[in-house]
């Protein structure tokens, strides 16, 4: 697995989840209608670059540069440091860990290449999947937006998550690690008590 730039090849298989009506429905945005035409014009002004108030969209690529699905860093702050998150995978590149795998590899370029302090995302309560791999990837829930949408004739909670930079640095072994942080703390105190006694 890999990120690259979008490319027109790509396009018929982002028709491919756009036009998905399983995937459709834990998508805020309905995109069945979206033609050929409007996947190019998307491609075309994607971003690679760090720009504020853009976004940063990537294919995820298989072995031999197959289009799996779509990554991307949206509606960039740079004064705050900051991007929401999104992916879309189709339906073929689901259940084998693609997801995961590119979640990682864009948390290191969002923090380590672009220097961000948080990325954050807001997801569909009923969303049991996509909640599974955010909290597996070191997302931390912030709260819900009870009956925030109405979508399809019902009204929909929103769940945030946010990852820090600080927390992908412990998670990903560039940080303290909490096992170093607790022997330390261990250590002060055993000090700390030793002079009781002597004194």
């Amino acid at each position: 697995m890999k990120l690259r730039r979008l490319q027109k090849k790509d396009a018929s298989g982002m028709l491919e989840w756009m036009h998905d009506p399983e995937f459709q429905k834990h998508f805020q945005i309905d995109m069945m209608n979206r033609k050929m035409e409007d996947v190019i014009e998307f491609i075309n002004q994607s971003q690679s670059d760090l720009i504020e108030g853009k976004s940063i969209h990537y294919a995820i690529a298989g072995e031999e540069d197959e289009y799996l699905g779509t990554i991307s860093l949206k509606d960039i702050d740079l004064s705050a440091r900051k991007a929401e998150f999104a992916i879309s995978l189709r339906k073929m590149a689901q259940g084998k860990g693609i997801a995961t795998e590119a979640t990682r590899e864009l948390l290191r370029l969002a923090f380590d290449k672009f220097g961000l302090e948080r990325v954050y995302l807001n997801v569909l309560s009923e969303n049991r999947s996509a909640i599974h791999l955010y909290e597996k990837c070191g997302f931390v829930y912030e709260g819900a937006f009870r009956n925030h949408l109405f979508l399809k004739g019902e009204y929909k909670t929103l769940k945030w998550y946010s990852i820090l930079k600080n927390e992908y640095l412990l998670q990903s072994g560039g940080g303290i690690s909490r096992a170093y942080i607790k022997e330390c703390l261990m250590l002060i105190c055993n000090n700390r008590l030793y002079d009781m006694e002597v004194a």
